[in-house]
Parts: C-alpha cells; structure tokens; sequence
C-alpha cells in the first residue's frame, strides 16, 4: 500500500513538473504571443453627399450589416475601368464613400445610383493609403440605391431594380398589375381550371368514340 502511494505521488510531481516546463517553454511562449497580438481593426464607412449635412459614419459595432452592404457595393471592381464615364448631366447625385480599417482611411469611392442607363461608381486614383491604382468607372450594382437609403442617405426607395437604357435605374418597365402576387396566383388558378375542363371534355369525347366503336364492331361480329 505504502508503495503505491509513493509511486502516486511520483507521477504527480512528474505531471506538475512537466506542465510547469510546458508552461514557460517555446509553445507556450508562442501561444501567449498570438493571443497578444493585435487584432485586425474593424471596418467602417463614411459617407457624404446631396442631402446629408453632415458625414454619414457607419461601423461595424454599431451597423455591421450596413457597413458590409456599402462596402459590398465596390469591393468587387476590378482593377481597371472605363476611362471615360457617362455625361455629368446624366449622373444625378453624388455620394462618396470612405471605407476605413479602424480610424485609417483605405479607399475612397463615388457612387451615382441614380444614374441614367443604372448605378455607376467611379475609383479616383489618388487613394487615401497611396496605393498604386489607375482612375475608372465602373457599372454599379442594381441595389445600390437601395443600400445607401436603408444605410440612412436621404434618397427615395426605389421599388424597382429594372430599368430602361441599361443596368438599372430609370423608369419602371413594370406594371402595379404585374407586381401585383395576388392577382398572378389567380391568374393561374383560373388558367388551371380552364385547362383541367378541356381535358375531361377531351377524356369525354374520346371515351364516347371508343364506345361507338366497340358498339359497331360487336353487331357486325354477331
């Protein structure tokens, strides 16, 4: 009994030493050093444009959906663009965006969602991190104006993302009646009826034939 205890205890000084040795060793110094080092710097966007007195400043911690909505809008553009834009008369209003890391300013962007022939954005070459880019216009996305507005820029909601002469904004091409779901499904229901009653008087007219058939073929087998 007594050397069963002792051999306990040996293993337990043998693990307690060994967490010790593991705990100021080169892992564990590493570990600890990942864990301090710094984070990346949480995203943010500013704004400013027609309508707004004053920057519109978004983040992460306080609209995260927002701010990655905005920056959805141009973190797909490539790295070079249409040299020349359309007329500054066909533009409408401008909004700029600064997408941050942190409190740094990383690109800057302007954004025409009420463009004609649909949304554009235009990429100056002098960026606020000096990075190396060429100036271009680029077509925007259809939801574009949708995001600023639900981000708070003061724009009207737009109920369409179709439109005339290109890739969005414009008019509507679409009727209240063809936006209307409710009077599409009865539409359809009636369609189905329609369809259902010409094929049982199909069934109807062909049962009848087989029936004239059969009956003729049986008085001339008698």
């Amino acid at each position: 009994m007594v050397d069963r205890v002792r051999r306990l205890l040996a293993a337990v000084a043998v693990g307690v030493a060994a967490a010790v040795l593991l705990g100021t060793g080169p892992a564990a110094q590493a570990a600890g050093a990942h864990r301090a080092a710094p984070k990346t710097p949480p995203a943010g966007v500013d704004i400013t444009g027609v309508g707004l007195t004053e920057p519109l400043r978004l983040r992460t911690d306080t609209a995260p959906t927002h701010v990655v909505a905005v920056i959805d809008q141009v973190s797909w553009f490539g790295r070079t663009g249409e040299a020349k834009g359309p007329k500054a008369a066909d533009l409408g209003p401008k909004y700029t965006i600064v997408v941050l890391a942190g409190d740094v300013a990383k690109q800057t962007f302007d954004l025409y969602p009420l463009a004609k022939g649909g949304p554009r954005a235009f990429r100056p070459a002098k960026q606020p991190d000096q990075r190396k880019t060429t100036a271009g216009w680029f077509l925007g996305r259809l939801t574009m104006s949708e995001t600023l507005r639900a981000a708070g820029v003061p724009l009207e909601r737009q109920l369409d993302t179709v439109g005339g002469g290109g890739v969005g904004g414009g008019e509507r091409v679409l009727s209240d009646d063809a936006l209307n779901p409710g009077r599409d499904i009865d539409d359809a229901i009636a369609e189905l009826q329609r369809l259902l009653l010409l094929n049982v008087g199909v069934m109807l007219v062909i049962t009848l034939g087989l029936a004239g058939i059969a009956l003729l073929v049986r008085r001339r087998t008698r």
